[in-house]
């Protein structure tokens, strides 16, 4: 899916060829299905003109091969969030294409250094890391590794502004930035809903904070299994305090449930087979306020983290980032803002973030 967007997205912002490759002929065939669905709803908004369809259809190309990609100028993989893949698909695309071609990974909490580390040339190495829906939401994180040069990171961020993204530049760290304050919060309700909260009092205790999807829809959107990948990132990295592996969420990815709640309801309902496999720790009664409490208060903590490593350059691209990527509501101007004005930062750390 992800991959699909971002084809359609360059297909459309830029009118140049796109080739798009996979290992599986039926996933090219959905791919270039998506592509003409998303062509003709554009035409139906008044977004594209009708004559110009079969022009910017004719742009697309789907393959198995990677000779395809020889003449190409920036190759982005989107492929499964695992680094052996990851690497293995990088040596594959050095062996075609030119000297001159940016390899960029979409990957969500990977090391891009790492990832370009058995490379003849890591140096054209750039992590380029959209958010779903892409089409949506506005941030592209571009990621620096310890040997991406200049050339390629000027070249990443004026693609970003081609396609109509706010690039934003992130240090080359577990989770990046956003993932890494989104997988926070999802520990912690997690973990609330295991000490005797529902699902939809988590839900609604953060929606109270005019956020534009509930954590645990969320989720669905995302995937569990990628969510538990990031997860996973940052537990090795970070340790079980911060990020531990929570156990039922666990069991939900290896069960094959992709949503806490059942679809196609107009009222939420959980699942029951969620329900069944949800072993809780307790039967605790949280009120709203108290949800809250402790959601932001190890979001400060974490985020306090995330300056003092230099992950971004300040509080304003903190907030920036959670507003473009993740949605957080603008009328707070941003979430350390928020923090501030409501006192949670002075509560917890004695000072402020100073993003005003």
């Amino acid at each position: 899916l992800m991959a699909s967007q971002l084809a359609y997205l360059f297909l459309y912002r830029l009118k140049v060829p796109v080739v798009v490759k996979d290992i599986k002929q039926e996933i090219i065939d959905k791919a270039r299905g998506y592509i003409e669905q998303e062509l003709k709803k554009s035409i139906d908004k008044g977004k594209l003109e009708e004559t110009k369809f079969n022009y910017m259809f004719s742009l697309f190309k789907g393959t198995l091969d990677w000779k395809d990609f020889e003449d190409c100028d920036f190759v982005i993989e989107a492929v499964f969030e695992d680094m052996n893949v990851k690497k293995q698909v990088f040596k594959e695309a050095e062996e075609v294409i030119r000297e001159d071609c940016i390899l960029a990974s979409n990957t969500s909490s990977l090391s891009i250094t790492e990832m370009g580390s058995e490379l003849k040339q890591p140096e054209r190495v750039v992590g380029f890391h959209f958010f779903n829906p892409v089409a949506v939401l506005p941030l592209v994180e571009i990621i620096k590794s310890k040997e991406t040069n200049d050339l390629t990171l000027a070249t990443a961020f004026n693609l970003a502004k081609k396609i109509k993204k706010t690039g934003l530049l992130v240090k080359d760290s577990p989770a990046f930035l956003v993932n890494r304050i989104l997988t926070k919060m999802m520990v912690d309700c997690l973990e609330i809903v295991d000490n005797g909260a529902t699902f939809q009092e988590v839900d609604d205790a953060l929606l109270s904070l005019g956020l534009p999807i509930a954590p645990f829809d969320l989720l669905a959107l995302v995937g569990p299994a990628v969510a538990f990948h990031v997860l996973e990132t940052l537990n090795r990295s970070f340790g079980p305090e911060r990020f531990p592996l929570n156990k039922n969420f666990k069991k939900m990815i290896e069960a094959g449930k992709t949503s806490i709640y059942l679809p196609d309801k107009k009222k939420k309902v959980v699942d029951p087979e969620i329900e069944k496999l949800w072993q809780k720790k307790g039967d605790y009664q949280y009120r709203k306020e108290e949800i809250l409490d402790i959601v932001l208060e190890n979001l400060t903590k974490e985020i306090d983290l995330i300056l003092k490593e230099k992950v971004v350059a300040s509080s304003r691209d903190v907030d920036m980032a959670m507003i473009l990527g993740a949605g957080w509501p603008f009328f707070m101007g941003g979430i350390t803002m928020y923090l501030d004005l409501v006192g949670i930062t002075p509560r917890v750390l004695q000072k402020v973030f100073f993003s005003f």
